[in-house]
């Protein structure tokens, strides 16, 4: 029953004649070799499984398994054509794997993207808090498929045992700041803080004492070039994690407001919606900065950013100061980054449905474009709308990514999923990539 449907897949796509023994064969060895690879998390918590692995509980990949679809098709489609079977031919495979992998979703296709991109050259993560079960099992995932260098923070008799748990075997990095014998590290970090804040109040044994507090201390590790990136925030609430980072990271050259943004899967594709963990009430300069910065993130992500300045007005209907402020918004935007394709203020409707927009507002930018980009007016709407389509839609979502740091911070959602964290590895990664490419091209430059 598990290869059925993906043994008459592969026959239907090189229009196979008959289903042989070949091709049988093909499915089975193929389902033999997937058993014995790592298995995706999402399949462990649709069993209730801390981690499956091959062995006398676990011989054959389970139903749910997302990798069947693109491993067994192929197999059979292989084995079709080797027999003299097969009208059709498929010369590259890889192209079809990627057809294949389609058929789960758009968001499927854009998280392989970002994961591919990672994997190209992975750097050193300090995962701040790693004596957290899925925090761990997220470090164990990125370690095992070569999209980050895990750096372990925490009590490490505590990972240990968790890694022995779940099988977790590998050359890895676990600090414990707390420990004696990271007393010449926490010195030496402490010391670059007190100079940095001691005309702020902060004593020399303050910034020791601080530096023994994972977040702070990984922060140093980031600054210090011990680490290229760090991700936080599983355990604990969003901005207890932000302050830190404020204080040691910093806000990048020319930055004036530091913002996030949640990437949403949705049926019309990914939606990047801005800012959904930082400013409150953002200003009319504020938001113009947002959008900015969101449309470097879109970028990034290989899209054109095509934005909409939300609001319940449309286009000055209303005059009230919370309208009127996305409309100010907008023209900054307008003169100061014509080459932008923003516009608003709009509710979200418009902004989604063409159609209206179309005949209502021929005279926006937004007009014949499919947007991808949605900032909105405070935090109150940006966080309640983002949590809208994950929990009503099962949207999958990638965020909160920070965007105006001056290094590759990351900042969980509390107890957010091993899939998430993943993927929000990956993200630090690749901005540690842009970030090493950049200053290549200054010192070229």
């Amino acid at each position: 029953m598990l290869g059925f449907p993906f043994i008459f897949r592969g026959a239907l796509d090189v229009r196979a004649s008959k289903i042989n023994e070949e091709m049988k064969m093909a499915a089975v060895k193929a389902l033999a070799a997937l058993a014995k690879e790592p298995v995706p998390e999402q399949v462990n918590v649709a069993y209730g499984q801390t981690r499956l692995a091959f062995g006398r509980n676990y011989i054959i990949p389970k139903p749910f398994d997302p990798r069947l679809i693109a491993e067994i098709p192929p197999a059979v489609a292989k084995a079709a054509l080797e027999s003299g079977v097969a009208k059709e031919a498929i010369t590259d495979w890889e192209k079809y794997k990627d057809i294949l992998r389609e058929r789960l979703g758009s968001d499927n296709k854009l998280v392989r993207l970002l994961l591919s991109r990672a994997k190209l050259s992975p750097k050193r993560v300090v995962f701040a808090e790693a004596d957290q079960l899925a925090v761990l099992k997220a470090a164990q995932i990125a370690y095992e498929e070569g999209i980050a260098i895990p750096v372990l923070l925490g009590r490490k008799d505590t990972i240990e045992a968790l890694m022995a748990e779940i099988d977790f075997e590998g050359d890895i990095d676990i600090i414990d700041p707390k420990t004696d014998e990271e007393n010449n590290r926490k010195n030496r970090y402490a010391k670059v803080y007190w100079e940095q804040r001691k005309r702020r109040g902060v004593t020399l044994y303050a910034a020791q004492r601080l530096m023994r507090e994972r977040n702070y201390f990984a922060a140093m590790m980031v600054n210090e070039g011990d680490a290229d990136a760090l991700i936080s925030g599983y355990s604990r609430n969003y901005p207890s994690v932000v302050k830190p980072m404020l204080e040691l990271i910093g806000k990048a050259n020319g930055v004036t407001r530091i913002a996030t943004t949640n990437v949403m899967m949705t049926k019309r594709g990914p939606m990047f919606l801005s800012d959904t963990s930082i400013n409150i009430d953002p200003t009319a300069k504020d938001l113009a900065k947002i959008a900015v910065m969101t449309s470097k993130v879109i970028k990034t992500f290989g899209f054109e950013p095509v934005i909409a300045m939300t609001s319940y007005s449309n286009f000055g209907s209303s005059d009230n100061e919370k309208a009127s402020k996305v409309r100010e918004a907008v023209s900054i935007l307008h003169r100061n980054y014509p080459e932008l394709v923003v516009d608003g203020e709009l509710q979200t409707d418009f902004a989604l449905n063409d159609k209206m927009l179309r005949d209502q507002f021929p005279f926006s930018k937004l007009v014949g474009r499919k947007v991808n980009g949605l900032v909105f007016p405070n935090l109150d709407a940006a966080n309640i709308t983002y949590k809208l389509l994950k929990e009503l839609n099962e949207a999958d979502s990638i965020g909160p990514i920070m965007m105006g740091m001056r290094k590759p911070v990351h900042i969980l959602q509390l107890d957010a999923s091993v899939d998430e964290i993943v993927n929000m590895t990956a993200i630090a990664v690749v901005d540690a990539q842009n970030r090493e490419m950049w200053e290549l091209e200054k010192d070229i430059s």
